[in-house]
């Protein structure tokens, strides 16, 4: 199975911005299509971007387009989620997801999990 190990939450003013990281091991990277998915106290967990295996496609909830950027680098196994305008309302735990064969942009889509970072925007 492929490893998935995020990086780069932490806490940020509302208005600032954050660049999340995660790095895949285990498995051919580009095999996969890759998202993050957020998770927020008391809430379910919810798709935030998506990006198809060659970075050709990319997908977004509502909530974030024109504030987050997704994009890849295969050459060094890493997705990333630019986020900027970063509002309350994006406090989370965020999570990066490997979806080997892809169903959509959901859950059902994604077979590898990292373990999150915490992402907190102050107001």
């Amino acid at each position: 199975q492929v490893q998935l190990a995020e990086s780069g939450g932490g806490l940020v003013q509302a208005g600032g911005s954050l660049r999340l990281s995660c790095v895949a091991s285990g498995r051919t990277f580009s095999s996969y299509a890759m998202g993050w998915f957020r998770q927020a106290p008391g809430k379910e967990r919810e798709f935030v971007a998506g990006i198809t295996r060659s970075g050709g496609s990319t997908s977004y909830v509502d909530s974030v387009k024109d504030r987050f950027t997704i994009f890849r680098d295969n050459y060094k196994n890493t997705v990333y989620l630019q986020m900027n305008s970063l509002k309350p309302e994006d406090s989370a735990v965020y999570y990066c997801a490997a979806a080997h064969t892809f169903l959509g942009w959901s859950r059902m889509s994604f077979n590898y999990w990292g373990q999150g970072t915490q992402v907190t925007v102050s107001s």
